[in-house]
C-alpha cells in the first residue's frame, strides 16, 4: 500500500489500497473523496508564505 505525494489523508481513515497523489481520501475503507486544488493549496501553505515586504529585504 502507497499513498501518493501531497495527499491528506482523514484522521482515523483506514488505508487499505493504494492512494493516489494530491487528492484526500477519508473513511473505512479509504477512499477519494476529490483531488486537491488551488484553493487547498493556499490553505494548506498560509502560514508558510511571506509578505512581498519581508522577500524584498532578504
Amino acid at each position: 500500500v502507497t499513498i501518493g505525494e501531497n495527499s491528506v489523508i482523514g484522521a482515523g481513515s483506514i488505508v487499505t489500497k493504494d492512494i493516489p497523489a494530491n487528492v484526500v481520501a477519508v473513511g473505512n475503507p479509504c477512499k477519494v473523496l476529490r483531488p486537491i486544488n488551488e484553493r487547498d493549496r493556499e490553505f494548506y501553505y498560509q502560514n508558510q508564505r511571506f509578505d512581498d515586504e519581508v522577500l524584498a529585504a532578504i
